[in-house]
């Protein structure tokens, strides 16, 4: 096949016409400086667009609140992690002025010791994404000094309706992305709230409502749960690392509690020791198992794990006991008699405590511990024997 050959000027037409990449080369990529990555809550929420989804009346929307008004005073978040001031606009759309007033006096209930709320703004009216949301955010950005955070109270009362060209994955992220777009290019972050689905999933990240296309789109997606280990906070994201925390609620208030997984451990390990310490004796793995509601595989090694360091004391014939515990062994076994030089304590006979033992140094009464294979004998109060 022969090239066909094309004039100059129709080349130069078609070049100009063609759609081309805006390329960079790599050393000039690696040369170019960046502003760090801004924080509104440290390691939890950067910038960008960020989904918080929860099961309802979970507290997502207190939690929400607990963010903006610690960034609106420069206070703590979730009671323990300080953030920077900024203006902060919530965009509540399912709840009114009257109900987010008594949020606020039940966090704030003497106004005298109130601070200064000024830099969060509350707007309660719905405008779709389609419909003029962008440039309503822009409105607000352009209006205040500092502009740091929006939340949106939900995000299903902006969601512009669908195609039905598309799937629901197409749908999601195309809705979200002039969202995700306006937060990263003015380094804002945008905190959209959301529902899980009833079930859960493996994943935090597909257990929330609807499909796929949300969570792809976010920067960051935060799934706030509660399960019998307590309530935690999973993040994860493109800037964030993965993590999940464990959080209290009271009051109105949330407070961080740390790392979710040490404490869950934490907390299995102290089910093992009050178990052992209403027993008052040692207990076998599989009756831990059966009080505890455990597998025998998992038991056995928390059990061994915790023997070895230190918590409980394993005693003879695999059982294990609390150390406030005293020993009860009772039967050592057939131990031969064996003179212990440096006390003169003989025991003859084995087995029981109630053997024969005497002092050849003195005789008499003794109160004396004799340690032998392991096993601790308690000896008190033997009658006089008389040495050979």
């Amino acid at each position: 096949m022969i090239d066909q050959i094309i004039p100059l000027e129709e080349y130069e037409r078609r070049r100009r016409n063609t759609p081309r990449f805006r390329r960079i080369n790599t050393n000039d990529l690696m040369a170019k400086q960046f502003d760090p990555i801004r924080w509104i809550v440290p390691d939890y929420l950067p910038e960008g667009f960020s989904v918080l989804a929860g099961r309802q009346k979970l507290g997502k929307t207190w939690l929400a609140l607990d963010v903006a008004l610690a960034v609106a005073t420069g206070g703590m978040a979730m009671g323990a992690i300080r953030v920077d001031v900024g203006d902060v606009l919530y965009l509540d759309l399912e709840n009114g002025e009257r109900r987010v007033q008594r949020r606020i006096e039940t966090l704030y209930p003497d106004p005298r010791t109130r601070p200064d709320l000024s830099r969060l703004e509350f707007a309660t009216e719905t405008i779709p994404l389609d419909k003029g949301l962008i440039e309503a955010l822009d409105d607000w950005r352009l209006s205040v000094p500092n502009p740091r955070l929006v939340v949106i109270d939900v995000l299903q009362r902006i969601k512009p309706p669908g195609r039905s060209t598309r799937n629901a994955y197409e749908q999601d992220y195309t809705a979200w992305s002039p969202l995700q777009r306006w937060a990263t290019e003015h380094g804002i972050a945008v905190l959209g709230l959301h529902h899980t689905r009833k079930g859960g999933a493996d994943d935090p990240l597909e257990s929330l409502s609807g499909s796929n296309g949300l969570s792809a789109c976010a920067d960051t997606t935060l799934v706030l749960d509660r399960n019998g280990n307590g309530t935690t906070l999973y993040v994860r994201g493109r800037d964030v690392d993965e993590k999940e925390s464990a959080l209290d609620f009271s009051g109105g208030l949330w407070t961080l509690k740390g790392d979710a997984s040490k404490l869950r451990v934490s907390g299995e390990r102290q089910a093992v020791l009050d178990a052992l310490l209403d027993a008052g004796e040692p207990m076998s793995p599989s009756d831990l198992a059966a009080i505890l509601g455990l597998p025998n595989g998992t038991i056995r090694k928390r059990l061994f794990d915790m023997a070895k360091a230190g918590d409980i004391v394993r005693e003879d014939r695999g059982r294990y006991r609390h150390p406030d515990t005293p020993s009860n062994i009772s039967n050592v076994g057939n131990v031969p008699a064996k003179a212990h030089e440096n006390q003169g304590l003989t025991v003859s006979g084995g087995g029981n405590i109630g053997g024969n033992v005497t002092d050849n140094a003195k005789g008499g009464n003794i109160d004396k511990s004799l340690n032998y294979n392991d096993f601790s004998i308690n000896v008190t109060n033997v009658t006089k024997v008389t040495g050979d």
